[in-house]
């Protein structure tokens, strides 16, 4: 087994980096047990770095693997049930759940994954659903190109970028737009998102308006436990022990984990546990040295940075024009190249800077 370089790494086939093999791991459900929690911290520290990211897929990922320490970590992966059988079937089984939903979300997602594996479906590799189905939407905004949502006492199925929905009675029913997707030329080259499909004006049936969302989590007491944060999704392996202890875990794609049952939260390693604290606010990717592409650190320009961000604002730093760690617009990106960081507002890390080539003791200033 040889890593993969790419833009979207599984556990069967990793992608390689500046520090060694990603490994990324899919929960089933978007759930952890306590087992799971520990065992996959035991892992970060035997078989790679030690660090964990939280990513904005609500997956976990392991960094520093090695083309030696790969077979027994799936080994162990696989004895947790963490790793699907095969490439393909980790490739389709792309799923955000909401931490918020009950049982009937659990078996619909348990039931979504069982249609994805049984598919023959060839679908991008970025290409995924969401299972937005508790009490209201709270993935609107989140990357998927199917939803399923909760309209009152029932179900509807939206293909990302409409403002319509249909009736949903099955994962069957995911399973056909996800064909029809396919059939109407959305994909080319291993690529394609449902929403570019329909801003090309290609729609299906679709007749029931679409539920209105909820507004977005913070870290805090919820209804269903308690919401903890991490700086850029990284959580240590010693948090991630402890939190298991303390009740189930429910992973999102919002770099936080529910801990269910809990009603408050001791102070850990990483973790943010109040809506105003100033590390919500920023965003960053690996950065150098662990990207091979990135022309800088971030994650430590950007923690520097944090007291100069202005209240309600989303500071961005990417290691290059890619973006990855925050592929939308931020009220201020920082992209670092090889003449220093270039400034844009408003925008994404590839847009027009209306600064360029700034040094990183300049940054406080322009902020």
């Amino acid at each position: 087994m040889s890593g993969v370089k790419g833009w979207c790494p599984g556990a069967l086939r990793p992608m390689e980096s500046g520090d060694g093999w990603v490994v990324r791991i899919k929960p089933h459900g978007a759930k952890l047990s306590r087992t799971q929690a520990t065992g996959i911290a035991d892992a970060a520290q035997t078989y790679g770095n030690g660090l964990i990211d939280l990513t904005g897929r609500g997956n976990l990922q392991l960094r520093g693997v090695t083309p030696d320490s790969h077979t027994p970590l799936i080994a162990d992966l696989r004895a947790l049930d963490l790793v699907d059988p095969d490439i393909a079937t980790e490739t389709r089984r792309n799923i955000i759940v909401t931490p918020f939903g009950d049982g009937t979300t659990d078996g619909l997602v348990h039931d979504l994954e069982a249609a994805l594996a049984n598919s023959t479906l060839t679908l991008p590799a970025k290409f995924g659903f969401a299972v937005d189905t508790g009490p209201a939407p709270v993935l609107t905004d989140d990357p998927a190109d199917i939803r399923i949502e909760r309209l009152g006492d029932t179900l509807v199925l939206r293909a990302d970028g409409m403002m319509f929905a249909s009736a949903f009675h099955a994962p069957e029913d995911a399973i056909a737009l996800a064909g029809w997707f396919l059939a109407k030329g959305g994909a080319s080259g291993g690529r394609g998102r449902m929403a570019a499909l329909i801003a090309k004006g290609v729609r299906p049936v679709a007749d029931i308006a679409a539920p209105a969302p909820a507004r977005a989590a913070t870290p805090g007491a919820v209804a269903d436990g308690f919401l903890a944060g991490f700086e850029f999704g990284q959580i240590p392996p010693d948090t991630l022990r402890r939190l298991g202890r303390l009740g189930p875990l429910r992973l999102t794609p919002w770099r936080m984990l529910l801990v269910q049952g809990a009603g408050c939260l001791p102070a850990m390693d990483g973790l943010i546990l109040t809506a105003d604290d100033p590390r919500l606010r920023l965003r960053a990717c690996t950065g150098a040295p662990g990207c091979t592409q990135a022309h800088a650190a971030t994650r430590s320009v950007a923690h520097g940075l944090a007291p100069f961000v202005p209240d309600g604002a989303v500071l961005h730093v990417s290691g290059c024009a890619k973006g990855c760690g925050w592929p939308r617009k931020a009220d201020i990106t920082l992209t670092a190249t090889p003449q220093g960081f270039d400034l844009i507002r408003h925008g994404c890390a590839h847009d027009a800077p209306v600064l360029r080539g700034l040094h990183s003791d300049q940054l406080p200033k322009v902020l």
